[in-house]
């Protein structure tokens, strides 16, 4: 008996350990014809979805979430869509991501009714989601650093919404901040996929605001 238990438990521990990887190998291998990492071989989209990535205490956008605004801007100036969709965390008075997104592209040049705020935007899951259902967007480019867009994409695709992703590295990250952003996607994709499958959390939702896209 002690015997079939110890094998159990070593069968158990195994499963838990080796599952999350497996998971993480899976995805990658079914998104990754679909991760662009230039501008010019995106495939255009109507919508680019751009991913909040904190911002400093003064209010200012991050590094990575520069690079991701900026990245954003590069595909409208070439015409590969024609909204921004800047989703961020605006829980508190004084942390508005949307906000500092909306504000780095006005500086970069793009029109203002060209951006769209999504200012519930606080986790991947909820940007997505909201993408689909308040601003019922079908099609979208990604816009994230590499080690995020397999997991955006994945979401993306449980909301049945089509999707590539565009690569927002525009810099070397300082570390240890790179190695702990690719550690920590493995459990955060377990937790995506428990949202998908199990939980089915529903984020901040309200009114329908469709994003209307100019064929002109």
């Amino acid at each position: 008996m002690k015997k079939r238990a110890f094998s159990t438990i070593a069968f158990i521990l195994a499963n838990v350990l080796i599952w999350p990887w497996l998971l993480r190998a899976w995805v990658y291998w079914n998104v990754r014809a679909r991760i662009y990492d230039n501008v010019q071989s995106t495939p255009p989209a109507s919508v680019a979805l751009v991913l909040g990535a904190g911002l400093w205490a003064d209010g200012s956008p991050t590094p990575a979430l520069y690079d991701r605004v900026a990245t954003a801007v590069d595909l409208y100036k070439a015409g590969k869509v024609k909204k921004l969709l800047m989703s961020g965390d605006n829980r508190f008075e004084w942390y508005n991501e949307p906000e500092a997104m909306r504000q780095l592209a006005l500086r970069m040049g793009v029109p203002d009714e060209d951006i769209v705020p999504d200012y519930a935007g606080r986790r991947t899951y909820d940007s997505c989601y909201r993408a689909r259902e308040i601003f019922q967007v079908n099609e979208l480019v990604i816009v994230t650093q590499r080690f995020h867009l397999d997991r955006a994409l994945y979401l993306c695709d449980a909301m049945g919404i089509q999707s590539v992703g565009a690569v927002a590295d525009r810099r070397t990250y300082t570390p240890p901040y790179a190695q702990l952003w690719w550690l920590r996607e493995t459990p955060a994709l377990v937790n995506a996929w428990l949202d998908v499958y199990v939980l089915h959390p529903q984020p901040v939702l309200g009114d329908k605001l469709p994003i209307e896209i100019s064929h002109q």
